[in-house]
C-alpha cells in the first residue's frame, strides 16, 4: 500500500516569542506589581494614620539600606548564572568595607570606593579558584572565604587602625578614621514640590509624590552608581553573546565546552566580577552609610541579598524588588519602631487573603486553608494590640525575608547546573 501524497505543506512551528516581547511583559508585569503595592499601602496608611510609610524620609533611608543588599544580591546573580554558588558574599563585602576605610581615609573616598572593588574582586579570584580549578564544594569555599575575610581584616585594623597617625585621627582596633564623602544629589525645585504635595497627605498621590521625593533628594553617588550597573548587568547578560555564553556555563557547561566556550574563563571572569560587585557594596557601607570603616558592618546583608536574588528568580528586576522590601522593611524597624510595624500586620492580612483566594481558585486547598488560617490570626492580631513588641520589630526584616521566600518558592528556576562541579572535558 504506498502513502497517499499530497500538496498540503507541514504546519508552519510557532513563532518563539521575541526577546523584546517577553522583556515588555516582564516590565509590565513589575510596574503592575509595584502599583498594586503602591495602592494597598496607600490605603493602609489612610486607615491606620501611619504617614511614615511612605514618606521621603522612609524611603531614603529605605533606598540606603537596600543598595549593599541589592549589590550583593548582584553579585550573586552573576556568579550563580555561570554555575557558582556565592555563599562567600559576605565575606566579599567585609573585604570591601576594610578596602574602602583603609585608602579612603588615607587619600579620599574615590580611591577608597575602587580599593573596595578590589578587595572584592580579590575574595571573588579566591573562590574561583576553590572551586573552579580545584573543584571545592561551593559552600565549604563560601564559607571558608566568609571566615577568612573576617579573620584577615580584624588583624589589619589592629595593625593600621590602633597605632600612630591612624589612633590620632580617631582610629581604633575596630575602626577606621572617618573618611570623606563622595557627595550626594538633589534634584532642585523638584523635591520641594514633592514635599508640598506629600504634605496634604492624599489618597495614593501623596504616596507617589513621598516615594518619588525619597528617589530625588540626598541620593548618593554611589547609588546611581549601583542603578547603572542593574541595568548594565540585565543587558549584557541577556543581550550579549558575551552573556549568552556565561549563562550556558550555569545552564550546561558540558554543552557549552562542546560549541567552543571556554567554560574555565567565562566563570572566573562571573566570580571575580561578583567579589567585585560585593565589594562595592562594602565600600557603600563604610564610605556612605557610616563614613568609616566599623568591624561587623555588613550585618549578614550578604546573605539577605542571596535571598533578594532568590527571591527575583535570579533576575535583575526581580532582584531588585527584592532587596528594596528588605531595605523598605528594615528603614521601617529602625526609624519608627512598633506603632508603624503594627499598621503593617493591616497589609499582611490583606496579602494572606489575596494569596488564599489565589491558591483555593489554583485548587491548591490545603495552602489556600493555610493561608487563610493565618490571615485570621494575624488579623485579631492586629486588631487585640496596638503596638509591636520591641523584639519583633527587630526582627521585622528577617520576618519578611522567610516570608518572602516561602511565598515565592514555587516558581523559583534557578540554572541548572548551579554548584555543579565542573571539570574540562568531563563529557567525552
Amino acid at each position: 500500500m504506498t502513502a497517499t501524497m499530497t500538496d498540503t505543506p507541514p504546519p508552519a512551528a510557532p513563532k518563539a516569542e521575541s526577546t523584546g516581547k517577553r522583556s515588555g511583559r516582564s516590565l509590565g508585569r513589575i510596574l503592575m506589581i509595584v502599583a498594586g503595592a503602591l495602592l494597598l499601602v496607600s490605603m493602609v496608611r489612610v486607615i491606620t494614620g501611619a504617614d511614615q510609610l511612605t514618606n521621603d524620609g522612609q524611603i531614603a533611608a529605605a533606598l540606603g539600606l537596600a543598595v549593599p543588599i541589592g549589590l550583593a544580591g548582584l553579585a550573586g546573580l552573576w556568579s550563580e548564572r555561570a554555575g557558582v554558588v556565592n555563599i562567600g558574599l559576605e565575606g566579599m563585602m567585609i573585604l570591601g568595607t576594610f578596602g574602602a576605610g583603609w585608602i579612603g581615609w588615607q587619600t579620599n573616598p574615590w580611591l577608597g570606593l575602587l580599593c573596595g572593588v578590589g578587595f572584592g574582586v580579590l575574595g571573588g579570584l579566591v573562590h574561583a579558584v576553590a572551586t573552579v580549578t580545584f573543584g571545592v564544594d561551593h559552600i565549604v569555599s563560601g564559607v571558608a572565604v566568609n571566615l577568612l575575610a573576617l579573620g584577615f581584616t580584624q588583624y589589619l585594623a589592629k595593625v593600621f587602625f590602633a597605632e600612630g597617625d591612624a589612633a590620632a585621627k580617631g582610629g581604633n582596633p575596630k575602626q577606621s578614621p572617618p573618611v570623606d564623602s563622595l557627595g550626594d544629589i538633589t534634584v532642585p525645585g523638584l523635591s520641594d514640590a514633592l514635599e508640598k504635595i506629600q504634605n496634604h497627605h492624599w489618597f495614593f498621590i501623596s504616596d507617589l509624590a513621598g516615594i518619588l521625593g525619597g528617589l530625588v533628594t540626598n541620593v548618593s553617588v554611589v547609588t546611581l552608581l549601583a542603578a547603572v550597573l542593574f541595568v548594565v548587568s540585565a543587558l549584557v547578560l541577556w543581550r550579549t553573546s558575551f552573556g549568552l555564553r556565561l549563562r550556558s556555563c550555569g545552564e550546561n557547561p558540558i554543552a557549552a565546552e562542546s560549541l567552543g566556550v571556554n567554560v574555565y574563563k567565562y566563570k572566573y571572569i562571573a566570580v571575580a566580577i561578583s567579589g567585585g560587585l560585593a565589594g562595592l557594596g562594602g565600600a557603600f557601607l563604610a564610605l556612605v552609610t557610616s563614613h568609616s570603616y566599623l568591624e561587623g558592618q555588613t550585618g549578614g546583608r550578604g546573605y539577605i541579598g542571596l535571598a533578594a536574588m532568590i527571591f527575583g528568580n535570579w533576575r535583575p528586576a526581580g532582584l531588585a524588588m527584592g532587596a528594596g522590601l528588605f531595605g523598605y522593611s528594615d528603614a521601617l524597624q529602625l526609624r519608627n519602631g512598633g506603632e508603624t510595624v503594627h499598621a503593617l500586620l493591616l497589609m499582611f492580612v490583606v496579602l494572606l487573603a489575596l494569596l488564599a483566594a489565589w491558591k483555593l481558585y489554583k485548587k491548591s486547598f490545603l495552602q489556600g486553608i493555610v493561608s487563610a488560617g493565618l490571615g485570621v490570626l494575624v488579623l485579631v492580631w492586629y486588631l487585640m494590640t496596638d503596638d509591636v513588641p520591641s523584639d519583633f520589630v527587630g526582627a521585622t526584616p528577617y520576618v519578611v525575608t522567610l516570608l518572602v521566600l516561602s511565598l515565592s518558592a514555587q516558581r523559583l528556576r534557578m540554572p541548572k547546573a548551579d554548584g555543579m562541579r565542573y571539570r574540562k572535558g568531563q563529557g567525552k
